[in-house]
């Protein structure tokens, strides 16, 4: 697993292109097999105008918990738009799952998502 967060000179542990780069020529489709992968995105509101101590902390929390998912492939912590990216190999519920362990232990964070009109 990739995990690349930008203004975090402590805590990166990506060895690939720069932040410079856009997401979408960076972020994988596909697995090391050919497999499509999935990904969502979570908005943390105000995280880059925490202190820095804040900001770590919550980049560990996030790392500890997409680590302890094998499904994650790709995960991108964008400071500068309070942003988390994470691909991942599908399975059933794995978004909501990961959503989920995110928010317990960064409870600020909030998953985009489209509005799906009920049946």
């Amino acid at each position: 697993m990739k995990i690349r967060i930008h203004a975090s000179t402590t805590l990166t542990t990506f060895s690939g292109p720069g932040p410079g780069q856009p997401l979408w020529q960076i972020a994988p489709t596909r697995d090391l097999a050919g497999k499509r992968l999935t990904d969502f995105m979570m908005l943390i509101p105000r995280l880059r105008s925490r202190p820095r101590v804040e900001i770590e902390r919550a980049s560990r929390e996030i790392q500890a918990v997409l680590a302890l998912h094998q499904d994650v492939v790709f995960a991108d912590l964008n400071l500068k738009l309070n942003l988390l990216w994470v691909s991942l190999r599908p399975r059933p519920g794995a978004i909501s799952e990961l959503a989920a362990a995110i928010r317990l232990r960064v409870p600020e964070a909030v998953l985009v998502a489209h509005y799906a009109e009920p049946r």
